[in-house]
Formats: structure tokens, sequence, C-alpha cells
């Protein structure tokens, strides 16, 4: 980690997806670690599941749930590893991950490329269950039956999920993010629970920053009716604030610095749409703990990243735990939970 700095020039020289397909296989070739200890004050208790800090590395880093241990043990206080499809999946064509490092952000068109559930169920059933894993399901680009690709995800997933994310907030799909429509989201959410065993695990919903005005109200309505543990708020957004980079204009899902205010407003109407109701997971341009900070004042009970880590290295996670105690510390809370909505 303390190399990140002197190695960055040259990393950021590779292909994007190499660089990346490079740091999946240096991980996997690293000795074996505990995670590191958080304060007290920063675990959070959400969905029946303790988080021994706020905060998480998003889905999409570990697509294929090859490292989730290697991330827990840089500090992070949960992974949550895919999105992984029913069956495998080439996702779309190469280029397709593309740096604006003017703009500290990241454009991916991705489409849910994965080894399928499967190769990821024997590789995590073989895993000792330590620290919080979420696994993160969709629905393959050519399947007949969306709703029902996400109960089997729902079904098969489960026994090695610490918690399910149901993705249908992705860009990179083509009519995915309709499943996000009232009707459309009702019918699947009905189907998600169908799916769920009486002791499975908690099931969370990641849903998109670009959303209408009244979208967020009947979300959060049709999550309290179907049993929703938690929003992640949120994805990747395809709108295009001004951007620096020669990349600014490849298509696809935008993340990084320019996310941040798009993604800061869309979870405070999720707060104001749930009241507190419904615990709300903050993602979408954090890098530092005073962003983190801000996401928990505004109503996160936990946050998320991946992109920040592309330009600030794999100490991130614990920079800002650190920070956030300080935070804490400094605003006269004993604990995350105390803080989360004050702003």
């Amino acid at each position: 980690m303390a190399l990140y700095p002197l190695l960055r020039p040259l990393i950021l020289r590779l292909d994007a997806e190499k660089a990346h397909q490079v740091t999946i296989a240096s991980l996997k070739a690293m000795p074996k670690r505990k995670a590191p200890s958080s304060p007290t004050a920063l675990a959070v208790e959400v969905a029946g599941l303790r988080f021994p800090n706020p905060v998480g590395l998003a889905a999409g880093f570990d697509k294929d749930a090859e490292v989730p241990d290697a991330m827990l043990a840089l500090g992070f206080g949960f992974v949550e590893v895919g999105t992984l499809t029913p069956r495998p999946q080439h996702g779309n064509p190469r280029p397709r991950l593309f740096r604006l490092p003017e703009d500290q952000a990241v454009i991916n068109r991705f489409g849910f490329n994965n080894q399928g559930q499967e190769d990821a169920l024997q590789r995590l059933r073989g895993r000792r269950r330590a620290g919080v894993l979420g696994v993160n399901i969709g629905a393959n680009k050519d399947s007949p039956d969306r709703v029902a690709d996400y109960a089997e995800g729902v079904r098969r997933m489960s026994e090695v999920a610490d918690y399910l994310t149901i993705n249908i907030s992705s860009p990179n799909t083509p009519g995915l993010r309709q499943l996000q429509d009232e009707g459309a989201l009702r019918e699947l959410l009905a189907a998600v629970r169908d799916a769920r065993s009486p002791d499975g695990p908690p099931v969370f919903l990641k849903v998109a920053p670009d959303l209408g005005q009244e979208e967020p109200r009947q979300i959060v309505r049709a999550a309290l009716d179907h049993g929703v543990d938690a929003l992640i708020v949120s994805n990747t957004t395809i709108s295009r604030p001004p951007l620096r980079s020669s990349h600014g204009g490849e298509a696809g899902g935008l993340s990084g610095a320019p996310l941040k205010p798009l993604a800061l407003d869309a979870l405070r109407r999720f707060r104001a749409a749930s009241g507190g109701q419904l615990p709300l997971v903050g993602a979408g341009g954090i890098a530092s703990a005073e962003d983190a900070w801000q996401r928990i004042r505004a109503g996160a009970s936990l946050v998320q990243l991946y992109s920040a880590m592309v330009y600030e290295g794999p100490g991130i996670a614990r920079r800002i735990a650190e920070g956030l105690a300080v935070e804490l510390e400094r605003a006269g809370f004993s604990s995350i939970a105390e803080a989360v909505g004050t702003e």
C-alpha cells in the first residue's frame, strides 16, 4: 500500500482492463492476512448484520468472487462481489473500461461480464466464513425471463452470502433499468421474496441515480411492501456533467468524483422518501473520510466505493475508516448509528 504512489504512474499506463486483471492476480498471490480491527465506535448493525466499520467495497471490482478476503484484509468493513448472472457471459466488446484521470472518474460499459454463479459458488463454498460478504446478482443479457434469473440467483447464492444485492441499476444491459418502474419492480420483488428461504440472507436493492421526481417514493414503497432490507444508492450515471478527459464522451456508466453531487442528491431523496424506515447504503463519488461522513450525515448507515481506489490506492478503506473515527469524536457521537441522518 505504501508503494502505490510510486506504482500508480506505471499502472495508469496499462490498458485499464488489463491493469484490473493484473491487480486481481496480484491480490490472489498475496499471503493471507486477517482483517485489521476497527474502533468499536465504527461498528454498524444493518439488517441484523454487524459490520466492523461502514466502509465497503462496491460490486464490480471482484466480479467473480476471487479476492474477497484479500480486500477485507485491506480494511474494508464489508465486500460485495459480482455482479453474477446465472450463466457465464462475456459482456460487451472491448474496449469497455476508460479512466478519466483529469476528472478522477471512470466510465465502464462492461455489461455484467462474469464466469457465472456456479463458478463463484464453488469458490465461495470453500471459503472460511469471515467478514461480511455481499453477493450482487443480475440477469443475463439474452435471458427470456429476467425476473426468473433474479429468483434463481437468490436461491443459488443464498448459501454463501451474508446479504444479496438485487442489481437492476446497471446502464450497460439494455432494458435493465426498466425494472425500476413501479409495476415491474413489484413483480420482481415479489419473485425475490418467494425465492427467499425463511432463514436466508437479507436482500438489498441497488438503484440508479438517474431517477424521476416520484421514483424514489415508488421504489421505497415497493421495497417496504416486499421486505427489502436496505437500498444501495446509487449505481453509475448515464448523465454527463462537464468533463475534461478525452474519454468523456464514451458510452457507459460514469463513476468517480463527477458522480458525487448526483449520488448525494439521490441519497437525500431516498432518505426523505423512506423517513428512515429503510437502511441506506451510500455509493458514488466517495473518495475521502469527508465524503463518507457527508453520506452518513445525509442518511447512509454504510458507504461503498470502487472508482476512488483506482486513483487513491488500496489503502483508501483504512484511511477513510480512520478519518470517520476522527469525525465521530469531533462531532461528539459515540457511534455511526447516532450520526446517521443528522445533517
